[in-house]
């Protein structure tokens, strides 16, 4: 393994360490490939161009040519910037970059990456299903969209298409002819009725552009282009639908919001490219034009894309209200794509007309805490994806599948509750915060799928007006409620009660600040229980001390006190936390906006259960991608080779979960060394399919926690070879290079290490 954990202390929000990792470092051997590549260079501050190009100029020691400034000819060029691209040559590319990084108005280097459609290029593979030397990499993707009905025939099908009979086609136009319009199903004619069409608000949909003189839109203000390609249209349809979708007004095919001035960016070149610092220009224009709302119907796994995620926390920063799809990765848990899995974003996920979980459409938790922590609540809410009616290339419409019509769909509904407010008034009352509260906490919660799943529920269009209309700015807590007794939204935690003795049980909220971009814990997270029982429950509390831009966290590590080890019965109270936020500039009132939130607890408690129930995960030593290159479990998984879902009992082991818990065991979670747990507590410790190392100390505890302590060991361990190992390197168009796996689907060498003093040895030869 490449790296050793120095700390085992627990975290429940772990961003600021995920961040400081590196990415997974090429081989060495294999960094002459290309002669030269393009990086970003983010600057402390903004200037024109043309002054980051002489201030590198003038400051840099390295040969001639050794690197060069690229012109970035597009539509913000005409405003200052906090980037430049140049291109480094590989001939003393470290020295370079090294000295640029030394400069005292340079932030960082990274790779100017490159974003595509799919994650990964078609590549042969042996006869085990191991891609051989395939261009695949990680990145940001177009969130897959399928065509399910509605093409003209002879008409070329989308992407990601399944062919079906002629009788199967016919029968779905027929029903879509029974189906309301997606805009009736959540009742847009009630507030167009009321005169609001989402008038002079300004939307920007980042996509593949669309047509001038499409006849569906009465409002595109304006089509920018930050690709390579010399065009402002849309040729491949995916903008075009989005657009629909928001802002159409063809009676088949009707948008939510059709006066919403239409800010189409093109970004998406017709090969389904893009890179950083497209996104990067087009995000800074977005900010300089003063954009109200931004749909971004594209995700990825890779959170540590610092530029890009910086860039989201400006955009939103500057009070541009983010929807973003939360991706096709469903029905497996854990697959939430960045940048939806940000607390600023809304994520969406998509439902069926039956209200349904759309089998595609990504699941949460938010896997950036894990393992020391917990993942938050994601989607923020759900909307239709299925079967939904939006705009054609030209002219007509279709039908479409996926969280990339979800996404369009909440955000046509933003625009429209932006229009509500009247503009004078939308800056001081509308941002991201706050939307974002009207639409969680006007959801309507469906019956059957859990919090993971679908959020706050499904969008309710009405009541998010409701709440607009008399709204005053405030903080506040999502989900507000944490109820042991409401299963299944309140799945994994209602599947098993709380006992004392049993490692702490952490959840993970969000705090969402309407009152300002900028926030501070002002009296801090408090317990205050119903009645004298509640006082048996233990809580820790890890929060942010500055909320910014516009939310924070807020994790409960929750355990119950030695003296109710025989209690059995409910919990219930209160959580507290008051925040406050500088007065906006222009009020009057110059007093910081005091707020306070309220979390209600109730929690199911159990006597302690006896040692042989008691089963402890280990999820410390579990590694994901980011941040290295680490393998699928399974090479039975043929279009991604990334392990970035979490490897967690509550993501892709929930079926795991879910049969120890019925089959009467209590599975509590390890987010630290074997040193830090008392094995006389636990019938068994499990450890599925590991990857990290183990301290010397911790094989020395393992050894005797077995052989003095009687405890048990179930290991489950996916595939380990080399061959395949190499087999399974592939091409990394970002870093032009190649990457290796450092580990199999589990790390047996490591695992060797552990149970040699065991005697045990498991095979490699798999």
């Amino acid at each position: 393994m490449t790296h050793k954990r120095a700390s085992a202390a627990a975290a429940a929000w772990a961003l600021p360490l995920l961040l400081a990792l590196s990415l997974l470092r090429p081989s060495s051997d294999d960094e002459t490939l290309t002669p030269s590549r393009n990086y970003v260079v983010r600057f402390t501050d903004y200037r024109r161009a043309a002054e980051h190009r002489a201030y590198l100029e003038e400051e840099l020691r390295a040969p001639p040519g050794a690197w060069q400034w690229i012109e970035r000819r597009n539509p913000a060029a005409a405003f200052p910037t906090d980037f430049g691209v140049l291109e480094i040559r590989d001939a003393g590319r470290r020295a370079v970059i090294g000295e640029i990084e030394g400069l005292a108005r340079v932030k960082d280097v990274h790779v100017d990456a490159t974003y595509s459609r799919s994650l990964f290029a078609e590549g042969s593979r042996n006869g085990d299903g191991v891609a051989l030397g395939a261009k695949k990499r990680p990145g940001k993707l177009l969130t897959s969209m399928s065509f399910e009905e509605g093409e003209e025939e002879g008409e070329e099908r989308g992407l990601g298409y399944s062919p079906i009979s002629n009788s199967s086609i016919s029968w779905r136009r027929k029903l879509m002819l029974q189906r309301s319009q997606v805009t009736s199903l959540f009742g847009a004619e009630r507030l167009w009725a009321k005169g609001f069409t989402g008038s002079q608000v300004k939307m920007a949909i980042f996509d593949t552009g669309i047509r001038a003189d499409h006849p569906h839109f009465r409002n595109i203000k304006e089509r920018t282009n930050w690709t390579n390609e010399d065009t402002l249209n849309d040729n491949l349809g995916h903008g075009t639908f989005v657009a629909g979708v928001i802002a159409g007004e063809a009676a088949e095919c009707l948008g939510f919001a059709p006066d919403t001035e239409i800010y189409a960016f093109r970004v998406f070149t017709d090969a389904q490219v893009s890179y950083t610092s497209w996104f990067l220009d087009a995000f800074n224009y977005a900010i300089a034009t003063n954009i109200d709302v931004l749909n971004l119907s594209i995700g990825g796994p890779d959170y540590l894309d610092l530029p890009f995620v910086e860039k989201v926390w400006e955009i939103t920063a500057n009070n541009i209200i983010m929807v973003s799809a939360i991706g096709n990765d469903g029905p497996l848990y854990g697959t939430l794509n960045n940048p939806a899995d940000q607390s600023d974003v809304i994520g969406v996920g998509g439902i069926d007309y039956n209200n349904h979980i759309a089998s595609f459409s990504s699941r949460g938790m938010t896997t950036w805490e894990i393992p020391h922590g917990y993942g938050r609540i994601k989607p923020d809410v759900v909307a239709y994806g299925r079967d939904i009616m939006g705009s054609k290339i030209s002219t007509g419409c279709k039908s479409l599948s996926g969280t990339s019509v979800a996404s369009p769909v909440v955000a046509g509904a933003v625009c429209l509750l932006v229009s509500v407010i009247p503009k004078d008034k939308r800056k001081a009352l509308l941002n991201p915060a706050s939307m974002k509260q009207a639409l969680v906490e006007g959801a309507t919660k469906l019956s059957g799928p859990n919090m993971y799943e679908q959020g706050a529920g499904r969008l309710d269009l009405w009541e998010s007006y409701e709440i607009l209309k008399s709204y005053q700015p405030r903080a506040s807590i999502f989900p507000s409620t944490l109820d042991y007794t409401d299963c299944p939204y309140s799945w994994p935690f209602c599947r098993q009660p709380l006992y004392a003795g049993a490692m702490p049980i952490i959840f993970n909220a969000t705090i969402l600040n309407g009152m300002g971009v900028i926030g501070y814990v002002k009296d801090p997270p408090a317990w205050h229980p119903f009645d004298e029982v509640g006082n048996l429950l233990s809580i820790h509390f890890t929060y942010s001390d500055v909320i910014w831009p516009w939310t924070g966290h807020l994790a409960l590590h929750m355990q119950i006190k030695d003296e109710g080890s025989q209690f059995s019965g409910i919990i219930e109270g209160n959580v507290t936390l008051t925040l406050s936020s500088p007065a906006p500039a222009g009020e009057r009132n110059l007093n910081p906006r005091i707020s306070t939130c309220l979390f209600y607890l109730k929690l199911k408690v159990i006597p302690t259960p006896p040692r042989s129930r008691r089963v402890l995960w280990d999820q410390y030593h579990n590694i994901k991608y980011p941040p290295g290159y680490i393998p699928r479990d399974s090479l039975d998984v043929r279009n991604d080779i990334l392990d970035w879902h979490g490897d967690h009992l509550h993501t892709n082991f929930h079926i795991m979960f879910n049969m120890l818990t019925d089959a009467g065991y209590y599975i509590e979670t390890l987010g630290s060394p074997f040193t830090c747990f008392e094995a006389s507590r636990y019938g068994t410790l499990l450890m599925v399919d590991l990857e990290e190392e183990y301290f010397a100390e911790e094989i020395g505890k393992l050894r005797d926690d077995v052989v003095n302590k009687g405890l048990g060991l179930a290991i489950f361990a996916e595939w380990y070879n080399v061959d395949s190992m190499v087999k399974m390197r592939f091409f990394d168009d970002n870093t032009r290079s190649w990457w290796t796996p450092i580990t199999g689907g589990a790390n047996i060498p490591a695992l060797n290490d552990l149970l040699a003093p065991l005697v045990l040895l498991l095979g490699t030869r798999f």
